[in-house]
């Protein structure tokens, strides 16, 4: 590669990241949008007063309530943590976590944008099947006195749960200007969030799109880009290499997306598509954290759970759309690099939801300043994984702009 063709493709790739973040902008924000208003108006005290034990009818409403919370990993796993130690049971607490991940409406929206909607119905579909997957092997494996030692360490080391919390009615609360005030908070504490994830996951899925050949993913892979059916052994390791994929990148569901639509393009079957996305819960910061709240036994037993459970999933999921000729057919291209800037209706609605944006922003500073209070998010020390996604956010925006220079010089 000689010098004047990486100064070359590092500008296309530099622009393929923009273009990625420009088309799926408006879904970011309309997503973000609806899930804050929900969390603020369907409050966690409201989740833990109504969240049982166990049975189908406790897992159906972790499910719901997962469906409707935020799908920031580190958020959902210490809302997750708090649900279970206020004494929910164990599986519907892991199935508030999956649906919190795997069901959120924003997510929908921007596998909607990249990939089509064979993939939104996988994901909506195919986590509910995760949940079905992870019960019966918890079922099956009845880890009884290892969730009871969980439990215990929990309170013994938090202390136990305050009782009778007040709950809000929102029907009152979605009338007031103070609730959508608080809806304008939660939209920003959002995306502090995610910013580091979507940053690094836009940039890299940029580089890989453009730098990394076909060959790569075809080794990686196998029977990508082939196409016809490949067999089941191919099938099955396309599941298993997703996962290890996507431990290796560490981002969260969101700034994945862009690189599952990468894969996709470079004709990665749809199992292994589906199996890369369902694991933003199996990289080395979720173990961690698991690890930190209920100690390492039972960080690998819910790694593997959910290990098992995604690969199951994937193979259905697969099978299944293929039964009624349902199998997407990858073009070689992604859908976000086939019209990156261009006046329609995707610059619309960005321009809609950046104004929706700015009278969020106007809710949220604008007036007279209010005390810092109960949405107050963050603070302490942070860790090390959030120290190396900071800096890696910040190299990511510098090789950005170097990128845009080169192409407006080159």
């Amino acid at each position: 590669m000689n010098n004047a063709n990486f100064w070359q493709l590092y500008s296309e790739a530099v622009l393929t990241s923009l273009g990625f973040f420009w088309k799926a902008l408006w879904a970011f924000i309309l997503g973000y949008v609806i899930s804050s208003a929900i969390q603020v108006f369907v409050t966690r005290e409201r989740m833990k007063q109504t969240m049982g034990e166990a049975g189908k009818g406790s897992v159906a409403l972790g499910t719901f309530f997962g469906f409707i919370s935020s799908s920031c990993s580190f958020a959902a796993l210490a809302t997750t943590k708090s649900l279970f130690k206020k004494g929910a049971g164990f599986v519907p607490s892991l199935a508030f976590l999956l649906a919190s991940t795997n069901l959120v409406i924003e997510l929908g929206f921007i596998i909607a944008v990249f990939l089509g909607w064979q993939f939104v119905v996988g994901e909506y579909v195919g986590g509910l099947l995760l949940i079905i997957f992870m019960w019966l092997i918890v079922k099956f494996t009845r880890p009884t006195k290892l969730i009871r030692k969980v439990r215990k360490r929990l309170r013994d080391n938090e202390g136990e749960a305050n009782e009778g919390e007040d709950v809000p009615d929102w029907k009152e609360k979605i009338q007031t200007l103070q609730g959508w005030k608080q809806v304008a908070r939660k939209y920003f504490m959002e995306w502090m969030m995610v910013w580091k994830d979507v940053t690094i996951g836009f940039t890299v899925a940029g580089a890989i799109a453009v730098f990394v050949p076909r060959s790569f993913f075809q080794f990686l892979f196998i029977g990508s880009g082939q196409g016809g059916n490949p067999g089941f052994l191919a099938i099955l390791e396309n599941t298993i290499i997703g996962p290890v994929a996507a431990f290796f990148t560490f981002i969260g569901s969101m700034g994945n997306i862009p690189l599952a639509s990468v894969l996709y393009a470079n004709g990665v079957s749809f199992a292994g598509v589906i199996a890369f996305i369902f694991s933003d819960l199996v990289v080395f910061p979720v173990i961690r954290i698991h690890a930190k709240y209920y100690g390492w036994k039972m960080a690998f037993y819910i790694l593997g759970i959910f290990l098992a459970a995604l690969v199951a999933t994937a193979i259905v999921m697969h099978y299944g759309f293929s039964l009624f000729g349902l199998l997407p057919e990858s073009t070689g291209q992604s859908q976000a690099e086939t019209q990156r800037f261009a006046i329609d209706y995707t610059f619309w609605l960005n321009i809609a939801f950046l104004a929706v944006t700015g009278v969020l922003a106007w809710l949220r500073w604008g007036g007279k300043k209010e005390h810092k209070g109960g949405m107050h998010h963050g603070g302490g020390k942070k860790s090390i994984i959030e120290r190396v996604l900071f800096w890696l956010a910040i190299v990511s925006y510098i090789w950005l702009a170097g990128g845009l220079i080169a192409a407006v010089i080159k």
